[in-house]
């Protein structure tokens, strides 16, 4: 498996380059020539996990990592200062293969959702291939400044993507996706220039997250853990840690800065939501965990509880909006911001089953939310509308479109049996057993379950059961079950839900190493 991952990073990258030789109307060629890419791409990531140790221990972070590639990539003279610079640095645990394998896999989904895409199909490919890059960048990249650049690498395919084939309002969604995601990337910019500034290899400055992760600080740096310096009276590692919670954050996204994702959703296509819903708000829950929480374990004890509170917010104030939508896919998207709260406080409870159980509701959310996405856009596919009022009875018309349905709705709802339901008892679980938390946190994050039952079954209830109506008579002709190409997308989602939530195991035997070294070194780092 040499350079495996450099190949799973660089290929989309590489067939988007040469699209751009191909002429503009030949559209076939492009979705085929992005389901090729996408298709490899997702047949490496499974050779990866068979090829993976699920039972490597490892004593240090240096250790942690498999598939490891390394190399110099960029040195830049700073005369008799010194010099920067920059490495190559890829590898994964069993933290972020999982997260591989589902972008490899929802990134492939998209691709499917993308066929019908005929207009500028050229520029949407190629920034499609851009982006799965990109995402893919951050779940491997070993260097700070490498993850970062893939980071920022995803604004922009995503920011053309919804504003150019996106709704009525994709100039105004497309825009605050831009501004909200820009100015969270600044606050993490400022920390990892922090880090570089005070993290060091073989005694020279590093951006290697891995020498980061293990604590290799220059003495009386000015984020050293064993001299805490001071910025306006505040612990600067405290600061860097809150700058990361926010930059994080808002990818993530949390309650208060969550506004761009229903009009981001809402305006996006189909494909590019269930990207969005799947992957990307999946970085800032990795970057929060690997980052935020495997530098600043010390401040992440200390701010446990202000986590843990946002997570409880964000589950009940993205649920109780979800209960007020008639829109469909902002119902879902608001319902996105619900459940990615449970994540902050799995992260908040520093157990070992909240962070297992963090990361499992990750993979889950990332399976089940795109499929969410997808059940909206057969409707507003077929009519071009959302809005619940104006369907009824769709069970009678519909029973196979309305089958998928039920199985998503449930696992989002957290019924036992399907994947939703793991994750969130793992994490009310870490939260009642955490010595960090109240157990008001726990009892507040169950309520957002009983709200998210009651946005899911009432949407079936108004949707779904009842007498067959639809408000627009000419709606009719196209009130058709689903296609093949439709099926071939939901299938395997639903399999994936089912099978992950019967046999939890086949996600948790990879990470569960890595989460036990992760948790003891959090230990070893805090008093």
């Amino acid at each position: 498996m040499q350079n495996s991952l450099t190949y799973i990073f660089l290929l989309p990258l590489l067939v988007a380059f040469a699209m751009i030789f191909i002429p503009a109307d030949r559209w076939k060629v492009f979705r085929r020539l992005s389901l090729a890419a996408i298709g490899v791409q997702f047949i490496m990531s499974i050779l990866l996990a068979i090829n993976f140790d699920q039972s490597l221990k490892a004593d240090t972070w240096s250790g942690a990592f498999q598939f490891v590639e390394k190399a110099d990539w960029i040195t830049i003279s700073l005369g008799s200062i010194g010099s920067i610079s920059i490495d190559y640095f890829l590898g994964i645990d069993g933290i972020s293969l999982p997260l591989v394998m589902l972008s490899s896999f929802v990134l492939l989904i998209g691709v499917i959702s993308s066929w019908n895409i005929e207009e500028k199909a050229k520029g949407y490919f190629i920034l499609y291939l851009v982006l799965s890059s990109s995402i893919i960048g951050c779940f491997i990249a070993l260097d700070f400044f490498l993850f970062y650049l893939c980071f920022e690498f995803m604004l922009l395919p995503m920011f053309f993507l919804i504003g150019i084939w996106g709704g009525d309002r994709r100039s105004y969604a497309s825009i605050k996706f831009f501004l909200y995601t820009l100015l969270g990337s600044l606050f993490i910019l400022v920390v990892m220039i922090g880090l570089y500034l005070s993290v060091v290899d073989v005694g020279a400055n590093t951006f290697s997250l891995v020498q980061m992760l293990d604590g290799n600080y220059s003495s009386g740096s000015v984020l050293d853990p064993n001299s805490p310096q001071l910025i306006f009276g505040y612990s600067a590692r405290a600061i860097a840690f809150i700058f990361l919670i926010i930059g994080f954050g808002i990818k993530l996204p949390a309650v208060p800065v969550h506004t761009w994702l229903p009009d981001a959703h809402v305006e996006a296509p189909t494909a590019i939501s269930v990207v969005l819903a799947g992957l990307l708000l999946k970085v800032g829950a990795y970057g929060l965990l690997r980052i935020a929480y495997g530098i600043f374990p010390d401040a992440a004890v200390d701010y446990a509880l202000l986590v843990a509170i946002i997570g409880v917010v964000s589950i009940l104030y993205g649920g109780l909006n979800a209960l007020a939508q008639r829109d469909l896919k902002r119902m879902v998207a608001y319902s996105s911001v619900s459940h990615m709260g449970f994540v902050l406080v799995g992260l908040a409870s520093l157990t070992a089953i909240g962070f297992s159980g963090a990361l499992f509701h990750m993979i889950s959310h990332g399976l089940i939310s795109p499929a969410l996405f997808l059940i909206a856009g057969v409707v507003y596919d077929r009519t071009g509308n959302r809005m619940m009022e104006n369907f009824s009875g769709l069970a009678n018309k519909m029973p196979v479109y309305t089958f998928f349905m039920a199985i998503f709705f449930f696992a989002g709802l957290g019924l036992p049996g399907l994947s939703g339901f793991v994750g969130e008892l793992m994490v009310l679980m870490g939260a009642f057993g955490s010595s960090q938390l109240s157990m008001w946190i726990g009892i507040l994050a169950t309520l957002g379950i009983a709200v998210s039952a009651a946005y899911f079954l009432w949407t079936i209830q108004r949707m779904f059961y009842g007498k067959y109506f639809v408000r627009d008579s000419s709606w009719e002709v196209n009130m058709f079950d689903l296609t093949t190409r439709e099926k071939l997308m939901l299938i395997p989602l639903a399999i994936l839900v089912i099978l992950l939530g019967i046999y939890p195991r086949l996600v948790l035997d990879y990470s569960n190493e890595s989460i036990n070294f992760f948790i003891q070194q959090i230990s070893n780092s805090t008093p």
